[in-house]
């Protein structure tokens, strides 16, 4: 049995939560917010997780102290544009060669930092791992069968979070391509706002086969030139992530999208939400990366421009369509003529 601290107590943070004390580990939820605390300990139920019943036995606390002492592993679960103050915060109570499993999912916009980059640049005495892949906290938070990714620049710590985190219904695979993993879970947010634009401009089943095919190819060209590995965006935390947040009503991107696509301004999707909306956070970090590595990202450009410079959601699918023609996959060959 493990000791874990999850830090957050967001919808993945509780789901993982009720996981890891399926696993028969000790688990402890911390969050920032006093009164999430308080009504959590009373009501041992998330409101965003209305069929999830959370065990006596998992503990909840808002001192960070007591979630992170003697800790056999912490679980960083906060929104990503928290990841850096609450790593700041941790530092105080961090032990040397603490394990940290980032769960979050997205890019610093200033500084186009990966989450695990933030977290050893804050945390340098830390051993930081992700994990990561096609995972819904409602469908976790159930029990339904789930297959993710750990990734860690050494092999015992991601074999560390392998061991924690697998069981009968959450598989669970190493990589050693920690920044293929990122850039596949963050970016894919961006494309799952612009297939929720699709469905919520009445577009079908090809146009969403579209985005989430030529989506991956945008993802895949900017990964590999910022070091990632084909095989990781061909992976579950690529295709595989990318496929669930586009399809799936739980993904808060795709909904936010929706709305978008009805006419709803970006605040007042997100409003509606009610959840952070990931990739509204990442838009910019993934327009700024496509232009500091020269790489074409069309449409990244197209979600950027519905939501910060104002242009029509159906406007921007009309750009994407005419843009000049070109070959799908520009490293194959053709025969002489």
């Amino acid at each position: 049995m493990a000791s874990i601290g999850v830090i957050g107590s967001g919808t993945w943070g509780t789901a993982l939560a009720v996981l890891l004390h399926g696993n028969g580990h000790q688990v402890v939820i911390w969050s920032a917010i006093p009164e999430e605390i308080k009504e959590l300990k009373a009501t041992h139920a998330h409101r965003n997780l209305p069929e999830v019943e959370i065990p006596e036995a998992i503990g909840f606390t808002d001192d960070l102290e007591e979630a992170m002492e003697d800790k056999d592993l912490l679980v960083l679960a906060v929104p990503s544009v928290f990841v850096r103050s609450t790593a700041k915060r941790m530092k105080a109570y961090l032990r040397p060669g603490q394990v940290i499993a980032n769960v979050a999912k997205g890019i610093e916009e200033h500084t186009l930092m990966t989450l695990s980059q933030i977290i050893e640049q804050e945390l340098p005495e830390a051993e930081v791992a992700v994990l990561s892949g096609p995972s819904h906290a409602e469908e976790v938070s159930r029990g339904l069968p789930t297959t993710c990714v750990a990734g860690a620049h050494k092999k015992h710590v991601a074999e560390l979070v392998q061991g924690i985190f697998m069981s009968q219904v959450f598989r669970v695979y190493t990589s050693p391509d920690i920044l293929g993993i990122e850039l596949g879970s963050a970016l894919k947010n961006v494309i799952a706002l612009a297939a929720g634009m699709a469905d919520g401009l009445g577009y079908g089943d090809n146009t969403k086969a579209a985005l989430i095919t030529r989506g991956i190819a945008e993802i895949s060209r900017l990964g590999i030139d910022m070091g990632g590995r084909l095989e990781t965006f061909a992976g579950l935390t690529g295709i595989g992530d990318l496929i669930v947040t586009c399809a799936s009503m739980h993904s808060r991107n795709r909904r936010a999208g929706i709305l978008i696509g009805r006419g709803y301004t970006m605040e007042e999707a997100m409003a509606e939400v009610k959840m952070v909306v990931e990739g509204v956070y990442s838009a910019k970090a993934a327009l700024a990366l496509a232009g500091k590595y020269n790489v074409s990202m069309p449409i990244v450009e197209q979600v950027n421009a519905i939501l910060f410079g104002g242009m029509p959601a159906r406007e921007a699918v009309s750009e994407l369509m005419l843009r000049d023609k070109r070959i799908e996959n520009s490293g194959l060959e053709w025969e002489a003529e």
